[in-house]
């Protein structure tokens, strides 16, 4: 019996996800702000028939720009260019539903979507953080809760606004000099919490009906909307026990609100240090840690833990009397990933820092291509995972590595495809193509659409 195949995301930043990538000789040190680099990194990951691209960000300078290239191009611009260059990956932009609003959110992942062809997604965040805050005007970051609630209403607004056009809404007739029936083209009339919008959009539907949803919090909070409104979820997990737990229990939620969870991918972030032979892989991954400058990276981690730097000490374990995660206003379930790490394994601050720089918390694994292969099985046989998020920790030659050598060997097996049979993102995904609320259907439900779509008061 054939096995059921996996899914790939390649999740690609600057010059690669170690934070010293950039310090090797032949690494790009300025590719954050080259659309080239961007360019050759789309065409090698579509060359190795991964699902999608993935772009992280953020309203706000993300860490020390002394420590690494921290400046970041918007993710919806840079994969517009890219969507010219490439023809089948699927398009993974980040996007916050905290300093956004739905109606402008909406009309540039439906742009995107109809300029790629069907092969935009959407990554959806609550951004944490004061200093992104103070960009907005606000003094501090709003509360999880509030994020989360508006997170759920901004989501309900753009499902409506792509649904404000039919698909048959444009007829284009020119003998009778219509373009479009006016009744095929609707006002969403939405009064909620956060927003007030009347609609339509300006754009029509997606070809996709909707950008495939993503969504990448892992806290209670982020696990309930994921099941509620994710296809994809990428998450980091540190243990194969951990990696189990954590698909099970969003699955379950799905289920319980009445969602198929095969509709839910868990994909699961992992740093592939690959070498020929396992020693040369454990030299690559030393050789970065050489090069990590420990007070840049102390300093990061005691923002995370919300210290002061100097309650940190190298060489020795994370102080006693950390806040518990309910205490955390951003970021709840990394802090518990990174805490739970160093706790467990009796880390000190150094090797912490080491262990988070490849990643900020992801699974590193440095060995042979067979080894990433084999590892990579195991998590998904042992059902830690739909699919994998791969997060070269340097680029291009991490993901040059990845495609060349492990991807053959998933191909091999049975795990990965050989060629791409659909056009669209979803397809990619396997998922369905949301039917039309507005027009459609007068209660589509989530065994309609794929999507269980939640009130704008949910969590």
């Amino acid at each position: 019996m054939p096995r059921k195949q996996l899914h790939l995301n390649a999740f690609l930043m600057s010059t690669g996800h170690h934070e010293a990538s950039w310090r090797l000789p032949e690494s790009h040190a300025e590719a954050n702000s080259d659309l080239e680099h961007y360019k050759n990194l789309a065409r090698i990951a579509e060359r190795g028939l991964l699902d999608s691209l993935f772009f992280a960000d953020g309203p706000v300078l993300m860490g020390d720009p002394g420590r690494r290239p921290a400046a970041k191009l918007e993710p919806t611009v840079l994969l517009t260019a890219l969507a010219g260059v490439t023809e089948r990956i699927g398009l993974i932009a980040t996007a916050s539903t905290s300093y956004n609003e739905p109606y402008n959110l909406a009309r540039r992942f439906a742009s995107l979507d109809h300029i790629s062809g069907g092969r935009a997604g959407w990554n959806i965040v609550t951004t944490a953080g004061a200093d992104a805050a103070r960009n907005f005007g606000l003094d501090d970051t709003p509360l999880h809760r509030d994020r989360y609630r508006r997170a759920a209403e901004f989501v309900e607004v753009s499902t409506k606004l792509w649904d404000s056009w039919a698909d048959d809404a444009v007829v284009a007739d020119k003998e009778a000099g219509i373009h479009a029936l006016a009744d095929r083209v609707r006002g969403i009339g939405h009064t909620g919490e956060f927003f007030r919008v009347d609609g339509p959009l300006n754009v029509q539907r997606p070809p996709q009906g909707y950008p495939l949803l993503v969504q990448a919090g892992s806290s209670e909070s982020g696990k309930d909307f994921a099941a509620r409104y994710a296809e994809a979820v990428f998450t980091a997990q540190q243990t194969l026990e951990e990696g189990v737990a954590f698909y099970k229990d969003v699955k379950r939620r799905a289920e319980v609100l009445g969602r198929d969870p095969d509709g839910v991918k868990i994909l699961p972030g992992i740093v592939p240090v690959i070498g020929d032979t396992e020693a040369e892989a454990l030299e690559l991954d030393a050789e970065l840690d050489r090069l990590i400058v420990p007070e840049y990276a102390k300093r990061q981690l005691a923002r995370t833990l919300k210290l002061d730097p100097d309650e940190l000490h190298l060489d020795r374990e994370l102080p006693d009397g950390l806040p518990e995660e309910e205490e955390i206003e951003g970021a709840k379930s990394r802090y518990t990933l990174i805490v739970e790490l160093a706790r467990r394994e009796r880390l000190t601050v150094r090797q912490l820092i080491g262990r988070l720089g490849g990643g900020r918390g992801h699974r590193t694994f440095a060995g042979t291509a067979v080894q990433v292969a084999d590892t990579i099985d195991h998590w998904y046989d042992s059902g830690a995972a739909d699919g994998f998020n791969i997060m070269p920790a340097v680029l291009p030659s991490g993901l040059e590595v990845f495609v060349d050598r492990v991807v053959p060997i998933l191909q091999e097996r049975g795990l990965f495809r050989t060629e791409y049979t659909g056009a669209t993102l979803r397809e990619h995904y396997g998922l369905p193509r949301p039917a039309n609320r507005l027009f459609d259907t007068v209660d589509t439900g989530a065994g309609h659409t794929g999507i269980a779509l939640a009130p704008a008061t949910a969590r």
